[in-house]
């Protein structure tokens, strides 16, 4: 029988840190692809692909983050990949400004702590929900 670690106070944190971070996230990046002229003249010269990535990413970090707080693997597993996939995104974003693209310093912070904050759940979500290794042999009772 596989066991899973009684879920721990970083596990719980960081399921409700993504599913936060989910909802600023899609309110955020709602408010500038569905607000008025207003928002996004606020936003500046944010760069679409980015902003688009960011607002869909918003709903992958809700349903992770509820599958973090029920310690699933899965849940461990779709962390990895929004770290991965944020990453290349910062990528694709610098190859944008190298090449003399227009952006805003703040969405270089924005992505630098994206990738950062879903490296540090990924880490955290990988260690979390691994089986723990029983004394007793599969089956058998002691």
């Amino acid at each position: 029988m596989t066991r899973y670690r009684k879920r721990g106070i970083r596990v719980w944190m960081i399921s409700l840190i993504a599913v936060g971070f989910g909802l600023l996230t899609i309110k955020s990046g709602g408010a500038i692809l569905f607000g008025d002229d207003a928002a996004r003249v606020a936003a500046g010269n944010y760069v679409p692909f980015v902003l688009w990535f960011n607002f869909l990413a918003g709903f992958a970090y809700v349903i992770a983050g509820a599958g973090l707080w029920m310690q699933t693997r899965w849940a461990a597993w779709l962390a990895i990949s929004i770290a991965a996939a944020t990453a290349l995104i910062f990528v694709a974003f610098g190859a944008h400004v190298y090449s003399g693209g227009l952006f805003e310093q703040r969405t270089v912070m924005a992505m630098s702590l994206r990738t950062l904050v879903w490296t540090v759940i990924a880490i955290v979500a990988w260690q979390g929900v691994q089986p723990v290794k029983s004394s007793r042999p599969e089956g058998g009772v002691q």
